[in-house]
């Protein structure tokens, strides 16, 4: 594995949907996230992790180092397991070893670690097992994400749909159709803020520039091979990253945030946008404060 990261980084996503459901709520019918006192489309961590995870695993597979531990179908426990069985550890003999090697603990979160790329980036609890007898510990990540929010408010709709395809034979006897609904946002742009440290990268997890690389990759791709009718038409649009030239930073993060805008062209805010092209983006760079690049992708 390569070396951890050097520098600190903090970075802007922006990515929008048309005629889609960026991240339904479950105690609401799956209904668009929406901040209630603003009325401003919500997205959150969760969700574009989970599309950042998906987009390495497509290119990745299951190459060595950047297996994925967050994923449909397979148990935590299994995964955790693997550390035992690489380490040659068993259920049986766990505290015994443990008594002997009082390093075990710590070689087996970092075994996890250098094997599984979500770990690695985002962090993890591993302590799934019942008995706590085998857990490979809890891990912070270096990269972490918040909610992404819309930058104006969105008005979610309800789409009434038909369909041909009866569910049962009963049904069949009685109607020819079915009812259904879908629920969309007719447009929305969202902005997500981020952050990566290289001081958890260095001291936890081994972060290193071949991850960042792929972690910028993914980002800007995690819609491209995600596509389904709910979620309409998804795109990153751009994303802006924050350099620091030290491994705790030269300024601090709400500045760097700050010097990101994101406002409607003129004359077009009376009407609700509906493209990317309604909206002007732009940075500040000339206000940044020392030691701190920008560096636009997208």
């Amino acid at each position: 594995m390569s070396n951890p990261i050097q520098n600190r980084y903090e970075f802007v996503i922006l990515f929008d949907v048309e005629n889609g459901n960026p991240n339904g709520d479950p105690d609401a019918g799956n209904m668009p996230r929406v901040d209630p006192e603003t009325g401003l489309g919500l997205v959150t961590d969760v969700c574009l992790k989970r599309k950042i995870r998906n987009y390495v695993e497509t290119v990745k597979g299951d190459a060595k180092n950047f297996r994925i531990y967050v994923k449909e179908g397979v148990p935590l426990n299994r995964s955790d397991l693997d550390s035992f069985t690489a380490l040659g550890v068993t259920e049986k003999d766990v505290k015994e070893k443990k008594k002997a090697d009082p390093d075990l603990d710590k070689r087996l979160r970092d075994w996890m670690c250098q094997n599984f790329y979500d770990i690695r980036t985002f962090g993890a609890v591993m302590t799934t097992f019942a008995k706590n007898a085998l857990n490979c510990g809890q891990v912070r990540g270096p990269v972490q994400l918040g909610f992404a929010h819309s930058i104006e408010p969105v008005v979610p709709q309800e789409v009434t749909i038909t369909r041909v395809a009866i569910t049962t034979e009963a049904d069949a006897e009685r109607k020819g159709t079915e009812m259904g609904r879908k629920y969309i946002v007719p447009y929305g742009l969202y902005r997500c803020e981020g952050y990566v440290s290289a001081n958890l990268a260095r001291k936890t997890t081994g972060f290193s520039d071949e991850d960042l690389a792929l972690l910028w990759e993914a980002i800007l791709n995690m819609f491209e091979h995600d596509r389904s009718a709910s979620r309409g038409k998804m795109a990153v649009r751009e994303l802006i990253v924050f350099r620091h030239d030290s491994e705790l930073g030269c300024a601090p993060a709400w500045k760097l945030f700050e010097s990101v805008q994101v406002r409607r062209r003129d004359g077009d805010s009376d009407a609700p946008a509906r493209s990317y092209q309604d909206y002007i983006v732009t940075v500040d760079e000339d206000s940044l404060p020392a030691g701190v690049t920008c560096k636009r992708m997208g």
